[in-house]
C-alpha cells in the first residue's frame, strides 16, 4: 500500500486556482486536476458520506446535514456518530483487504463512534450553567488532552461564527501532523475549512477573497510538503464550489401564510413544531427537503412550492430516484433553489416573534442551516465591545443571550448545494494520475487505487 493523505480543501475550484494561491497552482501543475461531478445535494456532510462510501444517498443516508427525525418529531442538523452513515466506509473496505491498513480522520464529519483508527471532532463540552466551552473528541480517548496540550485548545469560536478565521484550519492542519508523527497512518483524511466562510459571507467575486486564499494557500502547501517528506503521497479535494448568490427564499414562511405551519410560543416567542405542522421545510443551502405530515395536501403543497420566486425544481418520488436521494430520510418534496438564489430556515412572519435562538449561534437548535451566523449584526452600535462584555459576564458566571446574529438573510453572497455548476466551479480531485473526471461515488474506488488496492465489486461496477 501506498501512504496517502488526502486533504479536503473546501470549497477550491479550478475558479480560484492561479496567482492567488501560487503554491497548490504549482503543486497541482504537476498532477491531474479531475473535475467531481456531485451527489444532490453538494453539501458537506452528503459529499463526506458520498466520498467515502461509494454510495448515493439513496443507500448511504445522509440526503443533508441534517433532516427531520420523524420518529421523534425534531429537526437535527449536525450529528456526529458515523453510525448513521449506512453503507461500509473506505477504510473498512481497505481494511477487509489489508488487516495492516489504518486510518486517521481529522475533524471531518459523521466522524464519532467511527471504525477508523485515529480521530479528531470538534466537541464542545455543555455545562449545565450553560456555557459551550470548546473541545474535541478523540479516537483514542488520550488523545484528546495530547493535541491539545502540544497546540493549545481547539479554537472553536474560530471553527464557525463570526470570529471564524484560518486559525481553525491552521489548528487542525497541526493535529494532523501530530497524528501523523505519532500514529503513522496509513490513510490520512484532512477537513480543512476556512474557503468555506468567507466565500458564503462575501461571495467568490469579491477581491477581498484574495486575502483567504493566501491563507489557504500558505497552510495547506505546508502540510503538503510535510506529508511528502513523510514519504506520503498526497490526494487534493474539496466538496463543492461557491457560487454567487442575492436571493434568499423564506421557503416556510410560504408555508406558513398557507396555514400549513405551526408553531408554539413560548415566552412570546414562536418555535416551530414539525410534529404538529401540515408541511414545513428544512433548509440547508440551495435545498430544501420539504417533510408533508398529511398526504392529502402533498399536491397543494408541492403547487404552492412551485410558485414561489426562486424555487427552480420539485422532486417528487420519481425525481428523487433520478438524483439517488429517494431515502426514508429525505422529505416527501425535495427543491432545488434557483442559481443565484438559497433557501432559509426563517418561519416566523415578524422579526419580533423569532425565537431567541435565531439570534445567536446555535447550530443545533436552529430547523435548518443558517449562514447568518458568520454576521454580527450591523445594527448593533459598537459591536465587539457588546460582545466582549457579554463574554466577560459568562466567565464571571451570570446567563446571558449572545444575541449579536441579524436576521437580514440578504447579507450572505455566497451559497452551493446544486450540482450542475459549470466545471471550473465545481468541486476538483487532484492527483498523479487522476481520470479527467468523476462521478461523486467514483471517488472512494480512486482512493483506493491510488493506495494500490481493488474497489470492491459494487465499486467497479459504479465506475
Amino acid at each position: 500500500m501506498k501512504k496517502t493523505a488526502l486533504l479536503n480543501v473546501v470549497g477550491l475550484t479550478q475558479d480560484l486556482l492561479g496567482p492567488r494561491m501560487p503554491l497548490l497552482t504549482q503543486w497541482a501543475r504537476t498532477r491531474k486536476i479531475a473535475n467531481i461531478a456531485p451527489a444532490l445535494p453538494a453539501v458537506t456532510c452528503t459529499a463526506q458520506a458520498t466520498y467515502f462510501t461509494g454510495e448515493m444517498p439513496t443507500k448511504h443516508g445522509i440526503v443533508a446535514n441534517g433532516w427531520y427525525y420523524r420518529d421523534d418529531c425534531e429537526v437535527h442538523f449536525w450529528r456526529q456518530s458515523n453510525k448513521l452513515v449506512q453503507a461500509p466506509k473506505l477504510w473498512e473496505i481497505a481494511r477487509w483487504q489489508d488487516p495492516n491498513f489504518t486510518c486517521a480522520n481529522i475533524c471531518g464529519w459523521y466522524n464519532m463512534y467511527s471504525s477508523v483508527d485515529f480521530s479528531i471532532s470538534p466537541r464542545p463540552m455543555y455545562p449545565a450553567d450553560g456555557r459551550k466551552l470548546p473541545d474535541v473528541y478523540t479516537a483514542p480517548l488520550d488523545l484528546r488532552f495530547e493535541v491539545q496540550q502540544q497546540l493549545g485548545q481547539f479554537p472553536l469560536f474560530e471553527f464557525w461564527g463570526p470570529r471564524t478565521s484560518i486559525r481553525s484550519t491552521r489548528w487542525i492542519a497541526e493535529s494532523a501532523k501530530y497524528v501523523e508523527e505519532r500514529f503513522s497512518p496509513t490513510l490520512s483524511l484532512v477537513y480543512l475549512p476556512h474557503l468555506d466562510y468567507n466565500l458564503q459571507r462575501i461571495g467568490p467575486d469579491n477581491a477581498a477573497i484574495g486575502a483567504d486564499l493566501a491563507a489557504v494557500d500558505q497552510v495547506v502547501g505546508d502540510l503538503i510538503r510535510f506529508y511528502e517528506a513523510h514519504d506520503t503521497q498526497v490526494i487534493l479535494l474539496s466538496e463543492y464550489g461557491i457560487v454567487p448568490v442575492d436571493t434568499p427564499v423564506h421557503i416556510n414562511r410560504v408555508l406558513r401564510e398557507s396555514g400549513w405551519i405551526r408553531v408554539r410560543e413560548e415566552l412570546g416567542l414562536e418555535v416551530l413544531d414539525p410534529g404538529a405542522s401540515t408541511a414545513f421545510a428544512v433548509a440547508d443551502h440551495q435545498i430544501a427537503h420539504v417533510y408533508v405530515n398529511d398526504k392529502d395536501k402533498l399536491a397543494q403543497v408541492r403547487a404552492a412550492i412551485e410558485r414561489i420566486p426562486g424555487v427552480d425544481l420539485v422532486l417528487d418520488e420519481e425525481g428523487k430516484r433520478r438524483y439517488g436521494i429517494n431515502h426514508l430520510r429525505a422529505g416527501e418534496l425535495v427543491v432545488i433553489a434557483k442559481p443565484n438564489a438559497w433557501f432559509t430556515y426563517y418561519y416566523w412572519l415578524e422579526d419580533s416573534k423569532a425565537p431567541d435562538f435565531a439570534r445567536t449561534v446555535d447550530i443545533h437548535r436552529k430547523p435548518g442551516y443558517d449562514p447568518v451566523e458568520l454576521f454580527v449584526d450591523p445594527s448593533l452600535k459598537l459591536a465587539m465591545l457588546q460582545v466582549g462584555f457579554k463574554l466577560l459576564k459568562r466567565k464571571m458566571g451570570f446567563r446571558n443571550l449572545l444575541d449579536i446574529i441579524p436576521l437580514d438573510a440578504a447579507l450572505v453572497k455566497g451559497s452551493h448545494g446544486r450540482i450542475d455548476n459549470p466545471s471550473h466551479l465545481g468541486p476538483l480531485f487532484i492527483a498523479e494520475g487522476a481520470p479527467d473526471k468523476l462521478a461523486a461515488i467514483e471517488v472512494c474506488g480512486e482512493i483506493l487505487k491510488h493506495l494500490d488496492l481493488e474497489p470492491p465489486v459494487g465499486l467497479r461496477q459504479n465506475n
